[in-house]
């Protein structure tokens, strides 16, 4: 073992993991949906329900990450199949009230609060921001107030109520699971829908909304312990996409 002690306490961690029992992961269509199994046998979930995804394209992505595993199962290598846990045991038993909180970002969402300076990162926003809430209102008739700084602005009823539509068309689980993610990460329900749509894709997502981080990180530097929460940050709403768009192959 290790004489580093990060390194011990990981090989620690690593060694408390359950070993690999199985050999071939699987996918089979089962009620509805597409049961993942292992070596023919049914996977739970963590409150040990069936681990059933919509389609088989969602189902291979949870497959491929179980049949990935060596000689031990680590969860944190497996983010589309914590997805889809979550979105089992807790989302589908929940949804009104995860609807609502993306709602909720939608009336306070981080594209609505612009920096008052400097001037290079005004015009930034302005430049990298603005066709995303273009977009919002041409194809949905939904305009919001911007705001210089931080001090809460209330956004148009008819604008939130626009967005409540369009959201209302993602309100089966795991679609709301997903954008739920991809929301809470970025800080924008506005970028959710809009990579849920295919307006934009995942890379440009993730630049628009990291773009006052990565504008610091220009002027100031990188720092290693922000790097690695960004990194884990990026797996997760990687993952969020990825569930997202397999839902409708």
């Amino acid at each position: 073992m290790s004489d580093d002690p990060i390194r011990r306490a990981q090989e620690l961690m690593r060694a408390e993991l359950p070993k690999k029992f199985y050999s071939e992961a699987s996918i089979a269509a089962e009620g509805e949906g597409f049961a993942v199994k292992l070596d023919g046998r049914s996977v739970k979930t963590p409150s040990r329900h069936p681990l059933i995804l919509p389609t088989a394209a969602a189902a291979e992505h949870v497959r491929a990450e179980w049949q990935a595993q060596e000689n031990v199962i680590d969860p944190a290598k497996m983010p589309v199949t914590r997805l889809a846990n979550t979105v089992i045991d807790g989302v589908s038993l929940n949804s009104e009230a995860v609807f609502e909180e993306i709602i909720a970002y939608a009336g306070n969402d981080m594209l609505f609060y612009r920096a008052e300076s400097p001037q290079e990162l005004v015009e930034r926003q302005k430049l990298e921001w603005d066709p995303v809430l273009d977009w919002f209102a041409d194809e949905f008739g939904a305009r919001f107030v911007l705001v210089e700084g931080i001090i809460f602005a209330g956004q148009p009823a008819e604008s939130i109520e626009a967005f409540r539509r369009e959201l209302s068309r993602h309100t089966e689980p795991f679609a709301l699971g997903a954008l739920h993610v991809m929301t809470t990460i970025s800080g924008s329900a506005l970028l959710a829908l809009a990579l849920a749509r295919g307006r934009i894709d995942l890379d440009t997502g993730w630049a628009l909304a990291n773009l006052e981080e990565n504008w610091t990180i220009e002027h100031w530097g990188r720092d290693e312990e922000a790097e690695r929460r960004r990194a884990k940050h990026f797996e997760d709403m990687s993952a969020a996409h990825t569930l997202m768009r397999a839902l409708s192959d």
